[in-house]
């Protein structure tokens, strides 16, 4: 790693912890200006899809600890 023109310290000085709090600070940044990335049609048309087959059949999906045993993050 190395530093970022836009900030002021080499972030591979940082702990392994500081750097994930960079990086939770830096996507909290981002979460809270999110209107200003909108969805493209097709996105916005895929999200609509799936929230309705969710509406239709809510037991078909899959809890996000069956998600990361299938993926072996567990």
């Amino acid at each position: 790693m190395s530093s970022h023109p836009l900030l002021k310290v080499d972030i591979s000085q940082l702990s392994i912890a500081e750097r994930i709090q960079l990086a939770e600070d830096l996507w909290d940044s981002i979460l809270e200006q999110q209107e200003e990335l909108p969805l493209s049609e097709a996105q916005q048309q895929e999200l609509n899809r799936r929230l309705e087959n969710y509406k239709k059949n809510p037991a078909n999906g899959s809890s996000w600890e069956e998600v990361k045993k299938r993926l072996g993050f567990c």
